[in-house]
């Protein structure tokens, strides 16, 4: 089989996932160019090719996946109209799949969406797939069939942070670092803000051990804090001393359609706090067993969050911990590849694999 993702922004959690469906066939990724707040490194394979957007124009493009010959074509939502174009060329020859993380919140822009859909969405995609349960609603009100709408869209690389999580269990036991983690780009939608002064709040109102290790880059100059330490942009293969010397996950969004690294930083074993607008807390946080939520924005309320973890001693961590991992089981690049050869099979779009 031949696979065609129409991309926008590419992360390596996406080639690991692709690499396991290259045992399947060919995966072909048109995508665009990196970002340079988040310049992650990919490598190519013998069944795995990369294409950047911008080396074609439209007609080339065409041509391109023309050329290529898919079986099936994933397409990143309905942001890019050239990939718009393309698909529809596609639509009721192969099984044309449209990815999509948004929640359903009733705004008039989505009401619109679910009007216009059944002109333009459910004439270019034959099929939906989807994070989790809040995306399957908007995917339901756009007009696509219950039988063809499937979760399960995103997953870390389960077996990179797994090991991750098996090399650096034994000394956490030991010793659990006080020190909490956050992994995000620093702009306003991901409330690093009201991260930031929670945390130097708190450290004022109730002096603490812990510390707050920031990874990553954005548009919002790092606070100058003695416990608050920024590294940067930290490549995927590059975590490891990160995790080892920190001990709970925070992402404090104002808005998370979904948050891929929640999964990996449970894979990893890691107790999380999470604001109530990451979408993968459906999946993975289970209020008082491996983490809390709080209120995005609510400076208060982040703080209380914090406070639950500073008040819990190292075996209930742990414990945390493991759970954490357990629940990282239910997604994996394994199961995202057989998420997707369901949706054909169970659609009877091709008669084998």
């Amino acid at each position: 089989m031949k696979f065609v993702f129409l991309y926008t922004e590419i992360a390596e959690y996406v080639l690991a996932c692709c690499h396991e469906l290259s045992q399947h066939g060919e995966v072909h990724i048109i995508r665009w160019p990196v970002n340079k707040e988040a310049p992650f490194q990919f490598q190519e394979s013998p069944h795995l090719k990369l294409y950047t957007k911008t080396d074609y124009n439209l007609t080339q493009l065409k041509q391109l996946v023309n050329d290529i010959g898919p079986d099936v074509m994933i397409c990143s939502g309905w942001i890019d109209q050239d990939y718009l174009n393309i698909t529809k060329r596609y639509y009721g020859k192969i099984p044309t799949i449209m990815t999509c993380d948004t929640h359903w919140r009733g705004t008039l822009k989505q009401h619109l969406a679910t009007i216009l859909s059944r002109f333009t969405l459910l004439r270019v995609f034959s099929h939906a797939w989807v994070p989790g349960q809040i995306q399957k609603q908007y995917a339901l009100k756009l007009g696509f069939k219950p039988s063809n709408i499937q979760t399960g869209f995103y997953s870390a690389n389960l077996p990179y942070f797994e090991a991750i999580y098996q090399s650096q269990k034994a000394q956490k036991q030991s010793h659990f670092p006080k020190r909490f983690l956050y992994v995000g780009r620093y702009y306003e939608f991901k409330g690093i803000k009201e991260l930031w002064q929670a945390f130097t709040e708190l450290q004022t109102e109730y002096p603490n051990e812990w510390e707050l290790w920031c990874l990553g880059v954005g548009d919002i100059e790092p606070i100058n804090h003695p416990k608050i330490k920024h590294f940067g942009f930290i490549q995927p293969k590059d975590m490891a001393p990160y995790t080892l010397q920190t001990g709970v996950f925070i992402l404090p969004s104002r808005f998370e359609p979904w948050g891929l690294v929640v999964h990996e930083l449970a894979a990893s074993g890691f107790p999380l706090l999470l604001s109530q607008q990451v979408g993968a807390k459906e999946q993975f946080l289970q209020e008082g067993k491996n983490g809390f939520e709080f209120i995005a924005q609510d400076v208060s309320s982040i703080k209380q969050a914090l406070k639950h973890i500073i008040h819990t001693s190292a075996a209930d961590l742990l414990s945390m911990s493991q759970h954490s991992h357990t629940l990282a089981q239910s997604h994996s690049p394994k199961k995202w590849v057989e998420c997707l050869l369901s949706m054909i099979q169970k659609n009877k779009l091709i008669d084998s694999l």
